[in-house]
């Protein structure tokens, strides 16, 4: 944590800032229980995925759920069909980094999908009864909280650099603008 000083050279000011950080990737195995036994996989998708996430103890949990779609035939390749089923999960994700100087534990939390819930393989069990699929997903997470940061106050009151009268920026015409050379640096560079 950083000194403060009490001679008026740095004020102490209370801030919204990102108070926490982490990512987590994360792969997970279901089981698809079709109507019929599957004959062979002609594809599957995942869709409707929502989630939500809040702030534990030093973690942040992602609660969420998605549809598993699953294309497959039967009855010797003579039929196909879409099996459906909803996948609940909940991902627990460190916090990597964390300021220690946070004023509430009443923090925002945001949670985006860096990759949304896909299928990387969809395979029929050994006995045949169901489909094993393979999801991958990705979390990043930003926690959000009021935190004091102490910054330095110029006894003067302006900072020279900043303090330019309007008039010094003239705006250019837009006469002069036509008569500009858009092949100027190149006429310079090849000098």
């Amino acid at each position: 944590m950083a000194q403060t000083r009490n001679d008026g050279m740095y004020r102490e000011i209370i801030t919204k800032a990102v108070c926490g950080k982490g990512r987590k990737f994360s792969e997970a195995t279901h089981k698809i229980k079709p109507a019929h036994k599957p004959s062979s996989i002609l594809g599957c998708w995942i869709i409707n995925h929502k989630y939500g996430a809040q702030k534990k103890g030093s973690n942040v949990e992602v609660d969420g759920s998605y549809d598993v779609n699953l294309w497959f035939s039967y009855n010797d390749n003579t039929k196909t069909e879409v099996a459906t089923q909803t996948v609940n999960y909940t991902d627990v994700i460190p916090l990597s980094m964390q300021d220690q100087n946070v004023l509430s534990d009443d923090m925002e939390v945001f949670a985006r999908a860096l990759q949304q819930p896909n299928t990387l393989e969809a395979s029929i069990s050994e006995n045949g009864e169901h489909v094993n699929v393979e999801v991958e997903r990705e979390f990043v997470v930003d926690c959000i909280g009021e935190t004091k940061m102490a910054v330095a106050v110029n006894p003067d009151g302006v900072i020279d650099e900043f303090d330019v009268e309007d008039d010094e920026f003239d705006d250019i015409s837009d006469e002069e603008y036509e008569k500009l050379d858009p092949n100027f640096l190149h006429k310079e560079m090849d000098n």
